[in-house]
């Protein structure tokens, strides 16, 4: 993929500025803040989850609570240092229901997903990335939209504009999974990501 110039950090520090103050659907009116995408702006592998869990809602950064240590983990037995990515969701809000004191995972809609579509659109189009992995059906909706489903379509390139794209499960399904599954699903995780990593010479 042709990079002719440097993508500029500091349009991604202005992206996320701006994406602080979106109001453009209810998500915001609870979440404690806007969680925008991190790591390398010139990244050449971005990874796109579904939304933020409670750590990431309370820190304000992606994929640091369990899921992102599944992740960490998996990145790191691909071969891919997490130093070099650029991790993001497809909604930047926290949807959840209230149980008591616990706030439960509420997977987002539609229109939640429409609405945050042109930061996602912004960020890839600043990272200017070779490949962006898909973690689960909702960014594979953001992303590719409905004809591709996660388990029929996983660990293949796939064409996707001037980049290709990469469908595996998201790391929080590692964790739902009953333990002795869960070591197959990890490998399989790491599994897809390896052949990303081996698409950019990782």
């Amino acid at each position: 993929m042709d990079r002719p110039t440097q993508p500029d950090a500091g349009a991604l520090t202005q992206l996320a500025s701006a994406a602080r103050e979106c109001t453009a659907c209810e998500l915001y009116k609870d979440a404690t803040q806007t969680v925008f995408g991190e790591g390398a702006p010139d990244a050449r592998l971005v990874l796109v989850g579904e939304q933020p869990g409670d750590a990431e809602d309370v820190q304000g950064r992606p994929f640091v609570g369990p899921a992102g240590g599944v992740l960490d983990r998996a990145l790191t037995a691909a071969g891919i240092d997490r130093e070099t990515v650029y991790v993001t969701n497809a909604v930047k809000h926290f949807r959840f229901v209230q149980r008591g004191k616990r706030r439960i995972h509420a997977k987002p809609g539609r229109e939640h997903i429409e609405a945050c579509h042109p930061w996602l659109a912004k960020e890839l189009a600043q990272v200017r990335p070779e490949i962006v992995v898909a973690l689960g059906a909702t960014a594979v909706q953001a992303l590719l939209g409905s004809k591709y489903r996660v388990m029929r379509d996983r660990g293949a390139l796939i064409p996707f504009g001037d980049l290709d794209a990469l469908i595996t499960i998201h790391p929080s399904a590692v964790l739902r999974m009953p333990p002795e599954d869960r070591d197959k699903g990890f490998g399989g995780l790491v599994a897809d990501l390896t052949i990303a990593a081996q698409a950019i010479g990782s």
